[in-house]
C-alpha cells in the first residue's frame, strides 16, 4: 500500500476509464483528483458487451458480482445475412466459452456500469471527485504537473493522466496527431422496454444482421428489461460528439430491401441518437514525463469488437500496478504501462477495423465471408477468439 506522497493524481475525465482508474489507484492507497467537465458524472450511451477479459479488471476493483446484478447473459453471439435471413455463424455463450475464458459473456447498459464504478469511487476516501471542471492546459513540472482550469484555477498533483476521450486535448500535448480518422461510418443507437419489442423479434442472444454496407446489432439489457438497437450504415457525414439526434428517413433509406426482421426492428424507433465512427492510428508512445493516457485518449478504436469500455478498464488495473511496483518512479510506471498495454491495443485497434469491412460486405466479399464462417465449429469460434478474450 501507498504512500507518503499527498499530492494526488489528478485525472482529466470522469467517465469509465478515467473512474476506473482512479478506483485502481485509490484502492492502492494513492490520492486521486478527478476533473470532469460535465455538470455531473453521467454516462451517454446504451448497451456495452462485456467479454470475458474484462472480467479480470472487474474481480480486482471488487466489482464482478455487483456488475453480474445488473446485466443480462446472453446465450450466444449469432450473425445473419441481412438480405437472406439466413444464420451465418453463432458461437455459443455457455459453460464451454466460461471454461475456456474463465468468466462469462454479458451486456450492461453504459449509465449502469459507469454508476456501478461512481459509486464504488464515492466510498474511496482519498478520491476527490469534481464536476464543473474544464481542463485548459497542462504543465509537467519535471517533480510534478500543474493544471490550468478555464476558470482560472490551478491545481497541482504528482501526476496526470487524461482519461478524455477520442477528442483527448490531453493526447494532444502528448501523441499530437490533430483530429481523429474518421472511418465512413455513422452509428444510431436506440433503447426499447422490453414489451415494445414483437415477442417474434425478442431474442436472448446478441444477433448482429450484417447487409451490403450497414449492420443491426441487438440485444437485451437490463436483466433483459429493455432491449438494445444499433443500426451502422456507410456515410461521409462527420460530426464530433456521441448524442446527436439521428434521421429515421436516411436510416431506412440505407436498409432498403433487408428482411423484414430486420426493417420491423428499426420501424420501432421514432427518436434516434447518433455518432460518427473514428478512431486513430494506434500509437506506441503516449506517456511523457509525468503525464500519460487511458481508454480513448490513448487507443480509441471502432465499435465492431465491442472492447472500448473493457480495454480502458484493462488500463485501468494495468496502470495502477505498474504504479504500485514503482511509488516512487511514476515516469517510470507510465512507460512501463504503456510498453503492457500497447500492442494489445494496437491489435484491437486494427481487428475492429477488419471486422467493420468484415460485417459490411457485399457482393462475392459477402459470399466469401459467409462460406468460411458457415464452416466453423462452435469450438473453432471460439478459439478464434482466444487472443482478446483470453488477455487482460
Amino acid at each position: 500500500m501507498a504512500q507518503a506522497e499527498t499530492r494526488p493524481f489528478i485525472i482529466a475525465g470522469g467517465g469509465i476509464g478515467g473512474l476506473g482508474a482512479a478506483l485502481a489507484l485509490a484502492q492502492k492507497g494513492f490520492p486521486v483528483h478527478v476533473l470532469e467537465q460535465a455538470t455531473e458524472f453521467k454516462e451517454i450511451g446504451a448497451g456495452i458487451q462485456l467479454g470475458p477479459n474484462v472480467f479480470t479488471p472487474f474481480k480486482k476493483l471488487g466489482l464482478r458480482e455487483r456488475i453480474l446484478e445488473d446485466v443480462s447473459i446472453p446465450t450466444g453471439l449469432e450473425m445473419r445475412d441481412a438480405l437472406t435471413g439466413d444464420l451465418v455463424t453463432r458461437m455459443p455463450l455457455g459453460e464451454d466459452l466460461r471454461k475456456r475464458f474463465g468468466d462469462t459473456y454479458a451486456v450492461i447498459h453504459r449509465a449502469d456500469l459507469h454508476a456501478i464504478i461512481l459509486e464504488a469511487c464515492r466510498k474511496q476516501n482519498n478520491i476527490t471527485l469534481e464536476t464543473n471542471a474544464r481542463v485548459s492546459d497542462f504543465d509537467d513540472k519535471g517533480d510534478g504537473v500543474v493544471v490550468s482550469m478555464e476558470d482560472g484555477r490551478t491545481i497541482s498533483g504528482r501526476a496526470m493522466i487524461g482519461g478524455d476521450g477520442m477528442w483527448s486535448k490531453t493526447r494532444q500535448k502528448i501523441v499530437g496527431d490533430g483530429k481523429p480518422r474518421v472511418s465512413g461510418h455513422i452509428a444510431y443507437r436506440a433503447v426499447l422496454k422490453r414489451d415494445e419489442v414483437p415477442a417474434d423479434l425478442w431474442k436472448p442472444d446478441v444477433v448482429l444482421w450484417a447487409g451490403p454496407r450497414t449492420h443491426l446489432v441487438h440485444y437485451p439489457l437490463r436483466r433483459d428489461e429493455l432491449y438494445n438497437l444499433v443500426a451502422v450504415f456507410h456515410s461521409d457525414h462527420y460530426s464530433e460528439g456521441w448524442d446527436q439526434a439521428g434521421d429515421p428517413a436516411l436510416l431506412h433509406k440505407h436498409f432498403e430491401g433487408q428482411v423484414p426482421q430486420v426493417l420491423r426492428m428499426l420501424e420501432k424507433i421514432d427518436t434516434w441518437k447518433m455518432w460518427v465512427l473514428c478512431d486513430r492510428e494506434p500509437v506506441k508512445n503516449w506517456s511523457k514525463g509525468n503525464v500519460t493516457l487511458i481508454g480513448d485518449a490513448a487507443h480509441p478504436m471502432l465499435q465492431y469488437l465491442a472492447q472500448g469500455a473493457c480495454m480502458a478498464l484493462e488500463d485501468a488495473v494495468c496502470l495502477a500496478e505498474k504504479i504500485e511496483a514503482k511509488p516512487d518512479d511514476v515516469q517510470g510506471a507510465f512507460l512501463d504501462y504503456q510498453n503492457a498495454r500497447y500492442l494489445r491495443t494496437a491489435r484491437v485497434q486494427l481487428m475492429a477495423r477488419v471486422y467493420g469491412e468484415f460485417y459490411h460486405a457485399r457482393g462475392p466479399a459477402a459470399e466469401l465471408r459467409d462460406t468460411f464462417l458457415k464452416g466453423r465449429t462452435p469450438e473453432q469460434a471460439i478459439e478464434g477468439i482466444a487472443w482478446l478474450y483470453g488477455g487482460g
